[in-house]
């Protein structure tokens, strides 16, 4: 490994630092979290739209890098994400299965990426 390598990787680690403080904030406090990251509701779904096309992003980088592993983790965020949306809507009350389908696609992609991964002798 070299010195890039091992820079590359602190500067990874600590970059994941600010949005886990940020989503302790907003779980804590939803409107001192608002105020911190300076978003505001009436721009929540362009902020959306901005996050959904990073999702694709993102899906499209590990389909083409092609490492089982790497779509098995994506995947399995991606499957969090579906459930706790679910979670959330169900608990108020509200339609919820959209977000209960993407969460039960994301776990087959992530299922079959772990038996591909597995199948070729790649170990987890």
């Amino acid at each position: 490994m070299t010195s890039l390598d091992t820079l590359a990787l602190v500067l990874s680690g600590a970059g994941v630092l600010v949005p886990g403080a940020l989503g302790a904030m907003f779980l804590r406090n939803p409107a001192k979290g608002m105020a911190f990251a300076k978003h505001r509701l009436e721009n929540l779904p362009q902020v959306m739209a901005d996050r959904y096309f990073a999702l694709v992003a993102l899906g499209i980088g590990a389909t083409c890098y092609g490492d089982m592993k790497v779509i098995a983790f994506l995947f399995a965020v991606f499957a969090f994400l579906g459930f706790a949306d679910a979670t959330i809507y169900a608990r108020a009350g509200t339609p919820f299965s959209k977000h209960l389908m993407a969460g039960v696609a994301a776990t087959i992609v992530t299922v079959v990426a772990l038996a591909a991964n597995f199948q070729t002798g790649a170990g987890a």
